[in-house]
């Protein structure tokens, strides 16, 4: 791609919601100028986390001040289920209880304040049981939410059984909340003719608007959900905003009146499922240097009590158990383990970060067992010619981790910060410095293959405005900047005339989520093929009436450029409403090449693959647990960036998110079920001070992507995240440098008594 000739794609142009951001006056659902009689919603909880259900008495929930209405499973006309696919995900509860903090009823009321108070009015007589919390719980009660699911190539156990290098390991890999700055939140508007319009917080407008709709027993067309922006979504809105829209739907249409279910942040985080923790054992056998023959992997993720989206975020683990790793003879065997919490749910890298921490622990073990540089084992074990099958049977094609690690290597002066880490820790006796520099490799599609789908509308107005509606959501991640720069780019007038609207069904129907890093390469590419349509159209006319050569046409600054003259863009458009010429269009995309069958463990799972590296340093103190990043260095491939300001926008902030995830953010859970860390008092996400002062980011230069992706760009919302691993690999070497040879005990996240606990162990006379 000749990037000369563009005026708008790979330019650092700034968010265009920045400047109200900033402000405070981007509108968010909540800021909505509320109509006349309006109502609130507030859900009551379940207090125990597993039993059977034996009464509920609602009146003097009734009773209270303000009650306009009490809604329960009985008041719903459809079906009782707000599940993404398989079911099990009751809007209201029935029979049994589930999960601590599981909805009963919700209360409707003419204030938030009063519908809250009214909650806690119930009486509920529950049949309590012991529920199953942890993921050892789950494993010892045999229960899962789906079948197991196993990856094979030749006998691993066997080439293990045999070898005569062998290493072995079992790590817990914690949970995250998605801590997004806007809660869940929905606002249902009634219409004539029991239409609903819901204003919905959601990443799946289309999955909120079929919910909705079979839960009131009507048809889709009569539901339209709308969508302008969220406030973070980080997945956590893919699938469970529906039960929140399902509910202010409800009320909407018993009362007659607007309804607005927004829930409290402690009420967010114990009713709203997390990334998966999982439980991982693993054996592998390897050759004298270090590089792998063979590995025995266990992933047992923790589910929640239904499936949700589990399927995709397990079997996503196991894709990415390989990160950029090749393993000759394997056996990866998953469990998506039943307890009795809230069901976990989808996360920024879908189960991917999950699998690569198993990958990287290994690089590190062997490392440390070899006493050889951790990077050394690393690039051992890279994919390469010969050596290029996934686990799955995915042929790599567009490997750049080798060169793309070898620049990041100088860049960061690795060798030589190394060096001087060692002498820092032979001189110091309490506090320890690491160094770690890992890769990342992360597939980009979603792998049921009927999600990779998305449309677009387009119009062209008479004075050269243009309006665009997609299907992704935009979450501040900036997929409307980047839609808007296509179309931009393919009129050749300024971005400032491109206006992006709400994401609505009434629009764009039948879309898929706005996930899996897979916005701007569909919705990009839809709304590209939209332009397309109405600028023949235009050209058409244009050789029409001016007798212009077709191939010398060109829009460029506002401008059309017919070879022989050239007019305003804005001209041409307002002669094709006088010539009767269309200037509406709607685009849909495919993502081409997808293959995967998931039966046969065959195909091609992922149209490309996104890269990156990056290299961070730590010190902490073996006395405290504490834990400082000095410096982080990061180089990631993004193809051809349509927005490099956008782009390291998210590789930075994945990246923190990430780190979050490996170090401070801990889901605590007692022996009862009930979550304890539910509240920014107790659950701890990174800050600024948390951010290293030393923070280097810079984009891959590349030829742009090899497939024929939008402008040859490459996915960069969820690769990032697993970045962070070189954070955790630092520690890792920093405990290890206590006593070398000796294997820490280290699991995610490496909270300062995570890291106390490590130390401790490193320093036991019974190792």
């Amino acid at each position: 791609m000749n990037k000369v000739n563009l005026q708008t794609i790979g330019k650092p142009i700034a968010h265009d919601s920045a400047r109200m951001h900033v402000s405070g006056t981007a509108a968010y659902i909540d800021d909505i100028v509320e109509p006349v009689g309006t109502l609130h919603l507030a859900p009551g909880l379940s207090d125990i986390a597993k039993g059977r259900l034996i009464s509920i008495d609602l009146d003097a929930v009734r009773a209270a001040p303000g009650v306009v209405a009490v809604l329960s499973a009985e008041d719903i006309p459809g079906r009782n289920d707000c599940s993404p696919g398989f079911g099990g995900d009751p809007i209201f509860a029935e029979e049994e209880i589930k999960f601590h903090g599981q909805v009963i009823f919700a209360v409707v009321a003419e204030t938030r304040d009063q519908a809250r108070r009214a909650s806690r009015l119930a009486k509920i007589e529950i049949d309590s049981q012991k529920p199953n919390v942890h993921v050892e719980d789950g494993l010892k009660s045999g229960e899962t939410v789906l079948d197991d699911y196993t990856f094979i190539r030749g006998d691993a156990p066997a080439e293990i059984d045999k070898a005569m290098h062998t290493v072995a390991g079992k790590m817990t890999v914690g949970g995250q909340e998605h801590f997004y700055l806007e809660g869940q939140i929905s606002f249902a508007i009634p219409g004539e003719n029991k239409t609903i319009k819901v204003l919905c917080s959601t990443q799946h407008p289309t999955e909120v608007q079929h919910l909705v709709a079979r839960a009131l027993a009507q048809p889709d067309a009569s539901i339209v959900c709308e969508c302008r922006r969220m406030g973070g979504g980080f997945g956590g809105k893919e699938s469970q905003a529906a039960q929140w829209a399902c509910i202010a739907a409800l009320a909407a249409r018993v009362t007659g009146h607007p309804a607005k279910m927004r829930l409290d942040r402690d009420d967010d985080m114990v009713t709203t499922g997390k990334r998966h923790d999982f439980l991982i054992e693993y054996s592998a056998s390897h050759d004298e240097k270090g590089i792998v023959e063979a590995i025995d992997l266990e992933l047992n993720g923790r589910c929640g009590h239904s499936a949700d989206v589990s399927l995709g975020i397990n079997d996503r683990a196991m894709f990415h158990c390989d990160n950029t790793y090749y393993y000759p003879n394997l056996r990866v065997h998953s469990r998506r383990v039943k307890t009795d919490t809230v069901s976990n749910t989808a996360f920024r890298g879908f189960g991917g970060p999950q699998g690569m921490v198993f990958a990287e622990r290994l690089m590190d073990q062997l490392a440390i067992k070899l006493d050889k540089d951790p990077l050394t084992i690393r690039k051992r074990n890279y994919y390469s010619k010969g050596r290029d099958v996934t686990p799955y049977g995915q042929k790599i094609r567009d490997n750049v981790i080798r060169q793309l690690v070898g620049e990041l290597e100088k860049s960061s002066d690795y060798k030589n910060r190394r060096k001087q880490i060692a002498k820092f820790n032979k001189k110091n006796r309490f506090l320890k410095k690491g160094i770690s520099l890992n890769p990342v490799k992360f597939g980009i599609a979603f792998t049921l293959k009927h999600l990779n789908q998305a449309g677009s509308l387009v119009h062209v107005y008479t004075d050269g405005s243009v309006q665009v509606n997609h299907g992704g959501t935009e979450m501040g991640q900036g997929l409307n900047l980047k839609v808007a720069q296509v179309v931009a780019e393919e009129f050749g007038i300024d971005i400032s005339r491109v206006q992006i609207t709400a994401t609505s069904t009434e629009k764009v129907p039948n879309t898929t989520p706005t996930a899996a890093s897979s916005g701007s390469d569909l919705n990009g590419m839809a709304t590209k093929k939209a332009a397309e349509k109405i600028k023949g159209r235009m050209i058409d006319l244009a050789v029409r009436l001016y007798q212009a050569d077709k191939k010398l046409i060109r829009f460029v600054n506002g401008e059309v450029d017919l070879g022989n003259q050239t007019i305003k863009f804005s001209e041409l458009a307002n002669r094709c409403f006088m010539e009767r010429v269309q200037l509406s269009a709607t685009g849909f995309y495919a993502t081409p090449k997808l293959t995967w069958d998931r039966d046969s463990v065959s195909g091609k799972a992922f149209l490309y693959f996104a890269y990156g590296a990056s290299c961070s340093e730590v010190t902490i103190d073996t006395l405290t647990g504490e834990m400082k990043v000095d410096r982080v260095d990061i180089l990631h491939d993004v193809g051809s960036s349509i927005n490099p300001a956008i782009d390291i926008g998210q590789i930075e902030g994945g990246f923190v998110q990430g780190m979050g995830w490996l170090t401070t953010e801990e889901l605590v859970y007692d022996e009862d079920g009930r979550l304890r860390t539910h509240a920014p008092s107790t659950y701890k996400i990174p800050t600024c001070s948390d951010v290293p002062d030393d923070f280097r980011t810079a984009l891959f230069v590349s030829k742009g992507n090899r497939e024929n992706t939008i402008y040859r760009s490459k996915a960069v919302g969820e690769p990032p995240l697993m970045l962070a691993m070189s954070v955790f690999s630092a520690i890792f070497h920093a405990i290890a440098s206590i006593n070398p040879g000796q294997i820490p005990e280290l699991d995610t996240p490496a909270t300062p008594e995570a890291i106390l606990r490590a130390v401790d162990g490193m320093n036991s006379t019974d190792k």
